[in-house]
């Protein structure tokens, strides 16, 4: 069931936004798909585009940096390294606090870096790189129900300078969240934060497609 929620509306900011209520094991959880800025979402976590050094960069990282202040980078740097340069391996999760953010917590995680091909109208990955883009969506949730964080955000993992075609990373980021909720008690809202509108058309599309035509969740028929 799509949904204008004012609670959802209440802690979301872009130009253009659909909420979806819908019930995995039998809790209701939002889905929002909006077009706007993640650093301007008023949520318990957002998650960061990280690199391995988890000391900023270019795109969302940066974004999230400059927005956060310089705590973020000064409590960045007191994780150890575990390997010269990387405190943070592709598909893993790490927290911190938020600085100057909106929101209360950062959840940082290293998307891999698109091999493939494209044939016909379709991208093909190879070396299982699908399956690290989805352990960055799953360790996220991971770490926030640990955290007992309820609503977090999430941009689109990948599809900036690592090159992961928005056609593939879509589907991957929708389905693995919702697989990682299913052990979930404590989110009530998952936010896919979407730069451009060609974007969150992409993902506004697959969530329609995932929760309406596939049954992988039930939409809620309240």
């Amino acid at each position: 069931m799509v949904v204008n929620n004012p609670e959802i509306a209440g802690y979301t900011k872009g130009k253009t936004n659909m909420c979806f209520k819908a019930t995995i094991n039998d809790r209701i959880i939002y889905f929002d798909i909006i077009q706007g800025d993640i650093t301007k979402q008023n949520v318990d976590a957002i998650v960061n585009a990280a690199h391995e050094s988890l000391l900023g960069g270019g795109g969302v990282d940066g974004a999230i940096h400059r927005a956060a202040g310089p705590s973020l980078l000064e409590e960045c740097q007191t994780m150890k390294e575990i390997e010269p340069g990387i405190r943070c391996k592709i598909g893993q999760a790490y927290i911190t606090k938020a600085g100057n953010l909106q929101a209360k917590h950062v959840i940082h995680t290293v998307a891999p870096k698109f091999i493939g091909y494209k044939k016909e109208n379709n991208y093909i990955s190879i070396n299982n790189i699908d399956n690290e883009l989805e352990n960055c969506y799953i360790n996220s949730i991971k770490l926030a129900i640990k955290n007992n964080i309820k609503t977090i955000a999430f941009p689109s993992l990948g599809t900036g300078g690592h090159s992961y075609p928005i056609e593939l990373a879509a589907p991957i980021a929708i389905k693995s969240t919702i697989e990682a909720l299913k052990e979930n008690k404590e989110i009530k809202a998952v936010l896919f934060i979407c730069f451009s509108k060609e974007d969150y058309h992409i993902y506004l599309k697959n969530m329609m497609d995932i929760i309406f035509n596939r049954g992988e969740v039930k939409p809620n028929k309240e």
